[in-house]
């Protein structure tokens, strides 16, 4: 099996469109659609990274063929990365937190900057600070 049936195949086991894809690792759809085309590109270690971690499936095997498909569940809770691990009880946040998750790479600074300029207006901390981005020296 090729490279290209395997990120094809990771992305139908995971129920996941290119467009869902592509969201998820911050690429457009047509890169998802170059690493599935025959003679297409292959994706880079980083974005294979993504693409493993996605669609729930080995590394190696959507690397290389080599291994198990998908992930054991002790290997599956191995995975989980810190930041996942964190326990979210406010639903709120937890909307928040999986949009920036789903949000493209070159949006997410911007997505931030928004959040917090709107925590600190909300706080009415903006006095001494008067339309400043909180950590930059950017007017708001």
């Amino acid at each position: 099996m090729t490279l290209q049936q395997r990120i094809r195949l990771a992305r139908r086991h995971a129920g996941l469109s290119q467009a869902a894809v592509a969201r998820a690792v911050g690429v457009q759809r047509s890169a998802v659609s170059h690493w599935e085309a025959m003679l297409g590109k292959s994706p880079s270690t980083g974005h294979m990274r993504e693409l493993a971690l996605v669609t729930q499936v080995q590394f190696e095997w959507l690397a290389t063929g080599r291994g198990r498909m998908t992930l054991s569940d002790e290997v599956a809770m191995d995975s989980v990365a810190a930041a996942d691990a964190l326990l979210v009880d406010d639903p709120l946040e937890l909307r928040l937190l999986n949009a920036f998750r789903q949000t493209p790479a070159l949006a997410r600074a911007p997505l931030v900057e928004i959040a917090e300029q709107l925590g600190v207006q909300r706080a009415g901390r903006l006095r001494g600070n008067e339309g400043r981005i909180p950590g930059t020296d950017r007017p708001g």
